[in-house]
């Protein structure tokens, strides 16, 4: 196959922040091309974005069911492979399955959808289709966090016990939402947002990774959510104790009214041998501490990384890489797996290598249990999905 992986887009238009986020990271490595959008819920709005993006004509639709439906009768040498999602939450199932009902992959903006209940519906229809759903936990894309999964997956650090991770952030420390700010408008709306607003924005995010960096599983949580700002309708604010299916224990806080915080995402993973530390806003470190050794500090882009942290790494050492090098990682490892699909091969462990839909019943099932959890007075809440 020697032409580019065809990506329409939904969302993502004038002004919107992440639309521009993810078609740098579609773009960096040339495997992808947007061919078609529907940039906006507005019809004019959407039109006027995909002209400022050069779509052609045809192709620039001003609703996603006129581009799903419109792309869907092309030529399969001309239509687009998948189509990525990038709208508030509220927007994210409709398209999604619509997507998947007419034969196209899918990427979207995690959450996965508004409910539960929905995220369990679009895995059925995975399964069902067979395509492939991808889901942008950006942060599980860094290559020291690969290095830090293969590390603990090797056994390095031994039984894993103890987890600690947080996500503050500041930018909702003040009522923003009711000066006009667009982004916290629609993030502290349940409408728009769903049943929470800090654990499903950035506590997700936080859950995925300490899953994903110690290969384990959440089974219990005891909850403590906060409104910390008068008058909001979610919570902006949490703390969570977690139980994990190896008898390990953790600890989750996020707040998104911790003044004066960026997006300062860390994770501690304690084993009975070692340890490992790893902090978002300096992603090209990982400190290992060894119970009878000294201090490591590994480095992105040296030899003696292991083979998944090299794959995604694409700068020499000393040149940092960030946010869009890991976003661009999770569009990579996708477009590789459809190619490889669409030629009738079967995709390599690392073009695997990406958040699917599994990822996203378990965020939902976070944000739904951590919410239970935290309106109850009970201790502990088995971890339903």
């Amino acid at each position: 196959m020697n032409n580019k992986i065809r990506m329409g887009m939904i969302g993502g238009g004038k002004n919107a922040f992440i639309g521009a986020v993810h078609r740098i990271a579609a773009n960096i490595d040339g495997q992808i091309e947007l061919c078609c959008g529907a940039l906006s819920s507005n019809p004019e709005t959407a039109r006027e974005s995909g002209e400022l993006l050069f779509l052609e004509q045809d192709r620039n639709y001003g609703t996603y069911q006129e581009m799903i439906e419109k792309e869907s009768l092309l030529p399969a040498a001309v239509r687009m492979h998948f189509v990525t999602i990038v709208t508030p939450n509220f927007a994210h199932f409709a398209p999604a399955m619509m997507a998947l009902e007419h034969g196209f992959h899918v990427v979207i903006d995690k959450p996965i959808s508004l409910t539960l209940a929905e995220a369990k519906q679009l895995r059925d229809k995975v399964q069902e289709t067979g395509l492939t759903l991808c889901l942008t936990y950006t942060y599980s894309g860094y290559p020291l966090v690969k290095q830090a999964r293969q590390m603990v997956k090797d056994g390095a650090f031994g039984k894993i016990r103890k987890i600690l991770v947080e996500y503050p952030q500041g930018w909702l420390s003040l009522p923003s939402e009711r000066d006009g700010n667009k982004q916290s408008a629609w993030r502290t709306d349940p409408s728009k947002s769903g049943i929470s607003g800090c654990m499903g924005d950035i506590g997700t995010h936080a859950a995925q990774l300490a899953e994903y960096i110690s290969g384990l599983e959440i089974t219990k949580i005891c909850a403590d959510l906060n409104i910390m700002v008068d008058g909001r309708a979610l919570d902006d604010d949490g703390n969570v104790l977690l139980k994990f299916n190896n008898g390990a224990n953790g600890v989750l806080v996020a707040s998104q009214i911790a003044a004066g915080e960026e997006n300062a995402l860390k994770i501690k993973v304690y084993g009975e041998k070692g340890s490992l530390e790893w902090h978002q806003e300096e992603p090209n470190t990982l400190k290992v501490k060894w119970l009878d050794a000294p201090t490591q500090l590994y480095r992105a882009g040296q030899g003696y990384l292991t083979e998944a942290a090299r794959f995604n790494t694409r700068t020499p050492a000393g040149h940092p890489e960030g946010y869009l090098e890991a976003f661009a990682n999770i569009y990579r490892n996708f477009a590789l797996t459809l190619k490889s699909k669409l030629e009738g091969k079967t995709p390599t462990a690392e073009m695997l290598d990406f958040p699917g839909v599994e990822e996203g019943v378990r965020g939902m099932a976070f944000i739904e249990n951590v919410v239970a959890s935290g309106l109850s007075d009970q201790k502990w809440f088995d971890f339903k999905i």
